[in-house]
């Protein structure tokens, strides 16, 4: 007969294996339950009605050596097709269309299903502070709307 010592490993081995098979469910679990905030008023811009919604409540964060902050769009009324382009931005007051197309950031992209953008961000929101979009049509006639920042991402 052999003699094993009793070892820490020797006793909990089969539970930690037992934990390693059950991980990998609870995070499939996670990633096809995501919780997202509540949508945001919808807002009539020209021709379109939208609704944003931010995809968390984290504050802004770095990207490509600016902040950003991502939110989700859904337009309601309107066909998408008729946007040349359009650009998201946080701040006291929009940004004109000529800095905004001179980045990368801030575009609102995406299908007739949802918009996204990675809205142009200060580094702390503050209360002052509104999310704008901006949309250009294929006419050249800008339209701009604006968001009070709720409290909870403050």
């Amino acid at each position: 007969m052999v003699n094993f010592k009793n070892s820490l490993w020797q006793r909990y081995k089969y539970k930690l294996n037992g934990l390693l098979l059950i991980l990998p469910f609870y995070f499939l679990y996670q990633s096809l339950s995501p919780e997202f905030p509540d949508a945001w008023e919808t807002q009539k811009i020209g021709s379109f009605e939208v609704t944003p919604m931010p995809y968390n409540l984290d504050p802004p964060y770095l990207h490509d050596g600016s902040y950003t902050k991502d939110f989700f769009f859904t337009v309601n009324q309107g066909d998408i097709q008729e946007i040349r382009q359009a650009y998201v931005n946080i701040g006291k007051q929009a940004l004109p269309l000529n800095i905004l197309a001179g980045g990368n950031e801030g575009i609102l992209h995406g299908s007739q299903h949802g918009q996204e953008a990675h809205a142009i961000s200060p580094k702390i929101l503050k209360a002052e502070d509104k999310v704008w979009l901006t949309i250009e049509d294929w006419t050249g006639k800008q339209s701009v709307t604006s968001w009070n920042i709720p409290t909870i991402l403050l």
